[in-house]
């Protein structure tokens, strides 16, 4: 049985479908008015390895992530560049778009609805609201009316007197501080607007993910996923309207992943620091500097240049390597710690290769009752894997079970166990490609799992021709296709069970 964490009752609950085994799945997607950074990879990472798991465990997963590319912060940033809005949202979601394939996660996502492509959807939501009586037109805006859903504040535990209202220009039009904007009217000429029943104007930023889940998923789904920062106003908005429209929960699980939060400290496994909280990466100027360690560039929180200096897999290890609902603490030293974690991975791969002549990362990933015959101990870490990815998908628990593989198998090994080595090594595929590590070898892209083979046996030959070179007493040669390679950035390491290889860092 899955169990899930639901932030509207504060309880885990037995995972149950709208539909049998078919599974939906809203995660709210950035504002794309700035290059991502890797907050913005956090929310992406979590869904896509919750979504592989659900699909391991049997079920069809639709999973859908919105892209808000009419906002008040994409305005104000054309107007500073002198751009249009459209080529802003156009560049940044290519920026997000190709941070997302770097990281496997783009091709797991069925569908990226924006905003620009459901005006008319956001209209005639925002209208049967009206029609209902939950909203209101005021000069040229429409606003939600707090007060006529009696049930405000349930997903965030709050009630009015705990809220705070807008003020500002807009007070003045509104029934009380608390109501919210569902249509906002065009206030400049040259402001991006479309037309509607009441003016020229613009959504609101809340209605977009009411009107695209409705859309794409129905009136109620499986799971609304996003960052703890969106429980309130954001989430908490988006049940009013859609409960208010439709007379029914607008999903069955919220799920609030904990947010980035730099760390200028040495971040250990499970470690906290008291200096620097609560600070989402790419927000704060701590988060910047951390970053810029890695990017070498002073102050750039960028994802793209951290990826020059990062391999994908790291980043993706680390962000899961803490239970979703958690806090993640950023630290250069963190990632360091996580690719060495890696490299004892790497290193049972290419012993694995040497005993048996097979590639790990061509293994079929099915599950195990399917696919061996395994026994003992590895059947126990199995089955301990699953018990904390079904506990509300404790990835965190669930990769500590990988470590415990990775020596049970590195014994096998030494044993000389090959058949029950065999068995192992396939539970850990199976395991690993359930929460999307491990698909294709470090150094090589999401779609280049064919030549990554092929690289493999290329360098495979040239350590046995290297070999044979030394055993020759021909040095020269030996020495010729060490330095070659590290010219091309491939290292080699002599080690008493034999040479390996990796790509320089």
């Amino acid at each position: 049985m899955i169990r899930v964490y639901n932030t509207l009752t504060k309880t885990k609950e037995e995972f149950k479908t709208v539909k049998p085994n078919q599974v939906g799945i809203y995660l709210c997607g950035p504002t794309v008015y700035k290059p991502s950074h890797i907050g913005h990879m956090v929310g992406p990472v979590i869904f896509d390895a919750i979504k592989r798991y659900l699909t391991y465990r049997g079920y069809s997963v639709k999973l859908v992530i919105n892209i808000t590319d009419v906002d008040d912060k994409l305005i104000a940033e054309a107007k500073s560049q002198n751009r249009s809005m459209e080529s802003i949202a156009e560049d940044m979601t290519a920026d997000y778009f190709s941070n997302l394939k770097a990281m496997n996660v783009f091709d797991s996502v069925d569908a990226f609805p924006k905003v620009s492509e459901h005006i008319a959807d956001i209209i005639a939501f925002t209208q049967d609201l009206i029609d209902k009586g939950f909203a209101y037109e005021s000069a040229g805006d429409v606003y939600y009316d707090v007060g006529k859903f009696p049930e405000y504040g349930k997903l965030s535990h709050r009630s009015l007197e705990q809220m705070s209202g807008e003020g500002g220009s807009t007070a003045d039009r509104k029934h009380t501080p608390f109501d919210f904007a569902l249509w906002k009217a065009a206030k400049q000429p040259d402001e991006p607007a479309w037309d509607s029943p009441w003016g020229k104007g613009r959504p609101g930023w809340h209605i977009e993910c009411s009107a695209m889940s409705r859309e794409l998923l129905g009136e109620t789904f499986d799971i609304h996923g996003g960052g703890l920062d969106l429980v309130f106003p954001h989430h908490e908005n988006e049940v009013a309207q859609s409960e208010a429209r439709h007379g029914k929960p607008m999903c069955n699980y919220w799920m609030h992943n904990g947010l980035m939060q730099a760390s200028s400290e040495v971040g250990k496994l499970g470690g906290r620091n008291t200096e620097v909280r609560n600070q989402e990466l790419g927000d704060s100027d701590a988060a910047a500097q951390e970053l810029g360690k890695i990017s070498k560039s002073k102050g750039s929180n960028a994802f793209s240049d951290m990826l020059k200096q990062v391999e994908p897999e790291m980043i993706r290890f680390f962000l899961l390597s803490t239970h979703y609902r958690r806090p993640i603490d950023f630290s250069m030293e963190r990632i360091e710690e996580v690719g060495k974690g890696l490299e004892s991975f790497y290193r049972l791969f290419k012993r694995y290769e040497k005993m048996g002549g097979k590639d790990f990362y061509t293994l079929a990933a099915l599950p195990c009752n399917a696919n061996c015959a395994s026994q003992g101990e590895t059947a126990n870490l199995r089955q301990k894997f699953l018990d904390f990815m079904d506990d509300d998908f404790n990835t965190g628990g669930a990769i500590g079970v990988l470590f415990d593989l990775l020596r049970e198998l590195n014994k096998l090994a030494d044993d000389n166990k090959v058949a029950e080595l065999d068995d192992g090594v396939s539970v850990l595929r199976e395991l690993t490609h359930s929460l999307g590590l491990f698909l294709v070898p470090p150094g090589r892209g999401a779609g280049d799992a064919a030549d990554g083979e092929l690289v493999g046996k290329l360098m495979m030959l040239l350590m046995e021709l290297r070999a044979t070179a030394r055993q020759n007493k021909d040095f020269a040669t030996a020495d010729k296709i060490r330095k070659d390679l590290t010219a091309i950035g491939i290292t080699l390491e002599d080690r008493p069970d034999g040479t390996e290889w990796s790509l320089a860092k």
